[in-house]
């Protein structure tokens, strides 16, 4: 009775073993399962509002964070505010200035990227000159209930034009550091720069002073885009020809034409905006083509970066998303793409049912698409992408970032400015788990399996009984403390010695030697005083001089050889930079927190070979060493391979040894002397500040999924490598 419930109790525990596995690994399957989900666009309602009149509109759509009230300037003189809640237009505000001209263009400075709750416009008249437009979106709650309103306000109207006054036909401004800088195209190719100074004064009033440039410009056809990035150090041309042109706007007084590139040969291009951040141009063009570019430094070399996915018809609006590098692209013929700049991916495409679209608006929280036709009638289209960024290309693959020359391997989760990019490339993470475990094994291995066929094979019972508990006792020791340890006392102390240590086993070995060759000098009588077994009680003091010697020759190497400074020489000679906490560190530390698994499961792997194996082959004339090798070890070795294999997953998954020991840097370089960042050490860093359900958040639990995979995978091709095994050597 008691062997039946005792056999039910395992057979019990086990189950609840496995379930609580995939329990576990199914909640991390969940976690990791929003991160693919295929991106929805829902269309909310039928269109709202639309002049009667038939009047065109004329500027982009503006709308608050909430999607409440949306607002766009008419060709016919108005501001017209939309309550898209209730699904009603709200009013219709004159605009102020207009002296009796009309509006020719209205442009969207890009500043509700950046302030949330404020939208900024420039409206061009026909009689050359701009309106600044600022549009506050106020919110207030009464009985718990969020009303938005929007508040309107107009600037003083500026001449770009005094001489000809000739109508705006497109317009490009930005707010830099000192001042509004706004370019107008007044003629096929003539262009205006107007620049004003702004300067705050300790006593009185502050002083504003306007200038106006003409910027020249010989072109084939004429200009039909115009692009001016927010610090105002470059604007970007669009020709009718399909080029590209770059003004370099560095040097107000002398602005130049920097380069021109050649986007669609033959065909317009029609749109120009920047990404969050206004590094990446997007460019639309006749033909229906999207594709992004970025001046690359240090050469200033415009270049494509992604082509996405084309459109049916003409390009004629692109609105930037201001939470992400994620953006919109409206056609002519109703179509809308939604992309995202960093992985060059087309996420959605949408039609519109309705007329032809005028102008086109990514909602401030990416969470929504406005469109207004020729009518000003506003639709709405609900988007659900909560993870626009992440792909398997951006996940494992290499990404060209804002910034970079060429596409990279990048983990690098939060930056100092609300335009950063995330980079959630999981390659760096997975190539350094791989690289501490690899270093870690390779100092392990070795020491722990010649230590257990020593003890097995070679060491007298007596110490046996005192030494093989010792070392059981080291796989105790807290991953926390040897972490501590490597971090502030072994990084510096390797740091002063890295030569001597790359001569020890030199060193070592012919000290060894020289000592065993020593000992067959002592008389026969002597030797015979020490029981077979004990060998290792002299060894002991050899190997400590050894130690002792292989530093002082690494010191007087460094300084005979390497100019007395190793670390300058490495980087002269070999280009490699020495960091103080690097792999070598965490190869020993955690080298010395794999030893005992290891050792513990081959020495008992090699214990538990039957004595008359040994015997017969003592017998036969082997010596003990040929035994050892030849008998011993091949039938040990599917537990030897499972003391290796279980090794290996104890370095995988370390992570205060690793976190504590290394300068937790992402790096892809296999150099033993730079740092590197693990899957555990990430998630042990990260996860503490991941905002809970957000794209770090998921990332790290794909990370954590990934650990799973990695040890799963292993332990079962190690598994499998053991059956074979032992299916080899159980005949013996």
């Amino acid at each position: 009775m008691a062997d039946r419930w005792a056999s039910r109790l395992v057979v019990v525990g086990g189950i609840v073993i496995i379930a609580s596995i995939l329990a576990i690994l199914f909640v991390i399957a969940a976690e990791v399962y929003p991160l693919f989900k295929v991106p929805t666009a829902e269309l909310v309602g039928p269109p709202i509002g639309g002049s009667a009149g038939g009047a065109v509109a004329a500027g982009p759509l503006g709308v608050d964070e909430y999607r409440e009230v949306a607002s766009q300037v008419l060709s016919g003189g108005v501001l017209q505010l939309t309550d898209l809640k209730r699904g009603s237009v709200l009013t219709a505000v004159p605009i102020k200035g207009l002296d009796g001209a009309t509006v020719t263009r209205v442009t969207d400075t890009g500043a509700g990227k950046y302030l949330v709750g404020t939208s900024k416009y420039l409206i061009g008249t026909s009689d050359g000159r701009v309106i600044p437009l600022e549009i506050k979106f106020d919110v207030t709650y009464n009985d718990g209930k969020r009303e938005v309103v929007a508040q309107p306000s107009f600037g003083a109207p500026s001449l770009l034009d005094p001489g000809r006054k000739r109508p705006i036909l497109d317009m490009a401004s930005t707010a830099s550091e000192s001042g509004p800088v706004t370019v107008a195209r007044v003629g096929p190719s003539d262009m205006v720069l107007q620049t004003v100074t702004e300067t705050k004064a300790l006593v009185g009033a502050a002083r504003r002073e306007e200038s106006l440039t003409a910027l020249p410009l010989s072109i084939e056809g004429e200009i039909t885009a115009l692009g001016l990035d927010r610090r105002a150090e470059d604007l970007f041309i669009g020709t009718s020809g399909g080029q590209l042109v770059r003004y370099d706007l560095r040097e107000r007084a002398s602005p130049k034409v920097a380069e021109a590139v050649t986007v669609s040969p033959g065909v317009a291009v029609t749109a120009l905006t920047f990404l969050l951040g206004d590094r990446t141009l997007l460019v639309g063009d006749q033909a229906g083509g999207v594709s992004s570019w970025q001046v690359l430094w240090p050469h200033g070399r415009l270049t494509r970066i992604y082509q996405f996915q084309g459109h049916q018809g003409p390009v004629i609006a692109i609105s930037g998303s201001g939470r992400d590098k994620g953006f919109v692209t409206a056609d002519a013929a109703g179509g809308l793409h939604v992309h995202y700049g960093t992985s060059g991916k087309t996420l959605l495409s949408m039609r519109e049912g309705g007329g032809r679209i005028q102008s086109v608006v990514f909602a401030p929280k990416a969470d929504a698409v406005l469109t207004a036709d020729a009518r000003g009638a506003i639709s709405q289209w609900k988007v659900n992408n909560p993870h626009p960024e992440i792909t398997l290309q951006t996940v494992f693959g290499k990404v060209w970032y804002e910034g970079y020359g060429e596409p990279a391997y990048v983990w690098q989760s939060t930056g100092g400015t609300d335009d950063f990019e995330a980079k959630f490339s999981l390659t760096p993470l997975i190539y350094g788990t791989l690289k501490g475990t690899f270093y870690a094994l390779l100092i392990a291995i070795p020491v722990a399996l010649l230590a257990a066929v020593y003890v097995s094979e070679f060491m007298h019972p007596n110490l046996k009984a005192y030494i093989k508990p010792v070392v059981e006792i080291m796989a105790a020791l807290p991953s926390v403390v040897l972490g501590f340890l490597a971090g502030l006392w072994l990084a510096p102390m390797v740091e002063k010695v890295v030569p001597g240590l790359f001569l020890m086993p030199l060193v070592q070995g012919i000290f060894i030697v020289g000592a065993l060759l020593l000992w067959r000098l002592f008389p026969a009588g002597i030797r015979t005083r020490l029981r077979t077994g004990s060998e290792v009680l002299l060894l002991l003091p050899v190997v400590v001089l050894g130690m002792w010697v292989s530093f002082q020759l690494g010191g007087m190497v460094e300084w005979a050889l390497l100019d007395g400074n190793y670390r300058g020489w490495l980087l002269s000679a070999v280009g490699l930079t020495y960091d103080q906490r690097n792999s070598l560190v965490v190869g020993i530390a955690m080298g010395f927190a794999v030893i005992p698994i290891i050792f513990t499961i081959a020495e008992d792997s090699l214990s538990n070979v039957p004595q008359h194996l040994r015997a017969g082959s003592l017998a036969l004339g082997a010596n003990r060493w040929q035994t050892a090798l030849r008998i011993v070890l091949p039938t040990a070795s599917p537990g030897i391979f499972s003391a290796i294999m279980i090794g290996f997953g104890r370095a995988v998954g370390e992570t205060m040894i690793v976190l504590m020991a290394t300068g937790n840097t992402p790096v892809m370089d296999w150099s033993i002397f730079n740092g590197f960042r693990a899957l555990s050490a990430n998630i042990a860093v990260e996860l503490p500040e991941a905002p809970e359900q957000g794209t770090l958040f998921r990332v790290l639990f794909l990370a954590a999924f990934l650990l799973f995979c990695l040890t799963f995978a292993v332990n079962t091709v190690a598994e499998l490598v053991r059956l074979r095994l032992r299916r080899k050597y159980q005949y013996l």
